[in-house]
This record gives C-alpha cells, sequence and structure tokens, in this order.
C-alpha cells in the first residue's frame, strides 16, 4: 500500500471509530438515565469503553423484553455476535468500541457470555427458591458488568474483582425492589421465594401486587441485605483511580437513594417506579467528585 493509501486507510479508520463512539454515546444517554451521571467522571478512553459495555449489555437485555415471541433466536443473534467481536469482525459502533475495550483493558470473554446466559434466564418465567439461586443470577447480570467495569477503571485484582461483584449484586437488588410492578406486568418475580415465605406472601401474591401485612417486614429484609452489599462493594474504590471512584461513588449513590425511598415507603414501588429528581442526582454527583 502506498504512503497515500495508508494515510486513507488510517484516517478512515479513525473517522469509523469517532462514528462508533458517538453512537455508543447516544445510548449511554438515553437509555442509562442513572449510571450516565457517574459515567461523565472518568478519562475519554476509559468513559467510552464504559459507555460500550453498557450499550451491549442493554441490547441484550432488549432481546429477553421485546415480548416478539422471537427472543431465544434474539439471545442467539447475541451470542454470535459476541463471538464474532472477540475473533475481531466488528461490525456495527459498539461491537468496534467493545472490542477495542476487550483489546486494552482484557476483559474476559467468559464475563460477557455471563451476561448473556443471565439475561437469558429472563426468557422463562423467573422464579428463585432463596437468595443464593437469587444471588447467582444477579452475579451473572450485574455482577460480571461490575467486575469488567473494574478491569477498566484500572484494577484486575481479586480483590478489587470480588468487591465490585459485591456492589453489582447491591446495584441488582435495588433494580429487583424498584420494578417489582413493573416486572409484574410482565409476568416476572425475582424476590426470593423463601423470603416472601418468611413473611406470610407468595409470588402470585406479589404478581397480583397484593402483597400482605408482610410486606413492610420483607423489604426491610431485603434493604439491610442491600446496605451490606453496598458497605462491602464500595471498597472497590480503595482500588481503583480518583476519577474512577467518583464514578462508582455517583452510581452507587443514587442507587443508594432509591433504595432509602425504598425503605421509607415500601409500598411505593406496588404503585410507581422510583427516581431521584436530577437536583438530587447532580447533588450525589457533586458529593462523589469531592470526595474523590
Amino acid at each position: 500500500m502506498s504512503d497515500l493509501g495508508a494515510t486513507r486507510a488510517a484516517a478512515s479508520r479513525r473517522s469509523r471509530l469517532r462514528r462508533a463512539q458517538r453512537e455508543c454515546a447516544r445510548i449511554a444517554r438515553q437509555e442509562a438515565t442513572n449510571f450516565y451521571w457517574g459515567f461523565i467522571a472518568l478519562p475519554h478512553e476509559k468513559r467510552t469503553a464504559i459507555y460500550a459495555l453498557y450499550s451491549f449489555a442493554r441490547q441484550v437485555d432488549d432481546e429477553a423484553d421485546s415480548g416478539l415471541g422471537g427472543a431465544e433466536a434474539g439471545i442467539q443473534r447475541q451470542r454470535e455476535r459476541l463471538r464474532s467481536c472477540l475473533r475481531g469482525t466488528r461490525d456495527d459502533a459498539v461491537t468496534v468500541i467493545l472490542g477495542e475495550a476487550v483489546d486494552r483493558y482484557g476483559i474476559q470473554a467468559s464475563e460477557l457470555e455471563e451476561v448473556i446466559d443471565g439475561v437469558a434466564m429472563d426468557l422463562t418465567p423467573p422464579r428463585f427458591a432463596d437468595w443464593d439461586e437469587l444471588q447467582a443470577y444477579c452475579r451473572r447480570v450485574a455482577g460480571a458488568v461490575g467486575r469488567m467495569c473494574v478491569r477498566i477503571f484500572g484494577d484486575s485484582s481479586p480483590e478489587g474483582l470480588d468487591r465490585a461483584n459485591r456492589l453489582g449484586l447491591a446495584l441488582q437488588l435495588t433494580n429487583i425492589l424498584r420494578d417489582v410492578r413493573e416486572d409484574a406486568g410482565m409476568g416476572r418475580c425475582y424476590l426470593p421465594e423463601g423470603d416472601l415465605r418468611q413473611f406470610g406472601m407468595s409470588v402470585e401474591d406479589v404478581l397480583a401486587l397484593r402483597c400482605g401485612d408482610g410486606w413492610e417486614g420483607f423489604v426491610a429484609h431485603q434493604v439491610d441485605r442491600a446496605r451490606g452489599l453496598y458497605a462491602d462493594g464500595l471498597h472497590v474504590c480503595d482500588h481503583i483511580p480518583h476519577s474512577s471512584a467518583a464514578c462508582v461513588r455517583t452510581m452507587a449513590g443514587i442507587y443508594r437513594g432509591i433504595l432509602e425511598e425504598i425503605a421509607g415507603n415500601p409500598r411505593r414501588v406496588l404503585e410507581e417506579r422510583i427516581s431521584l429528581p436530577p437536583s438530587r442526582k447532580l447533588s450525589v454527583a457533586v458529593g462523589a467528585w469531592l470526595h474523590a
């Protein structure tokens, strides 16, 4: 190839990368209404990698939530798409940037596959006998993402990965409590059946949003569990750079705020989806940046 041809090829590749980066950023801004507040604390290179990771996980999750009867085929397409990405065939904006992140940060193929495996569990109405079973699901759909994020942030030590996994569990458990009403509308209940029985309820009660007097005690039990996971998981900030720690503290702070809203009025989740106003999210973000 001539020098001119090589220059043009390099310019074309840079242009393709910039377009892919913009598309991943667009998806993150549109979909990650809570996490995005943390993402913006990151340096450009890491932020772009996180955008791609989030976008990939979002697209996989959307396959299971499509409700079009072809979700199983859609999940299989995502598996094939990931395999192509890992082999170096990257045909869309997300896999272009995700592939770069895999190469640069040592993201494990098994962790990306775990996310797909976890989402595939949503193709049948989920049932979890106890916290151990629910925890196994959460480790796939959220813990694996946490471990990949901490690799991008700059740490792959066993302790750092374990802390990231615990934080992922805390975030996912908060999601599960927040989304009880929305999930019930899709015939899904992610709450551990043993804990429900302990407080005098069943999965059928939750699906009908017909929870009795035990609901407050049940939610308090899950909130305490999540608080413990946040306390352990946030020690991941001891292992990563300050800008990455600001990102983590922002995301965790917003979700802890949602958790405390749930704790203050457990029945709200049976009536609406709880979120924090932008002013409060900004306050959390500023506090996280100042802490870092």
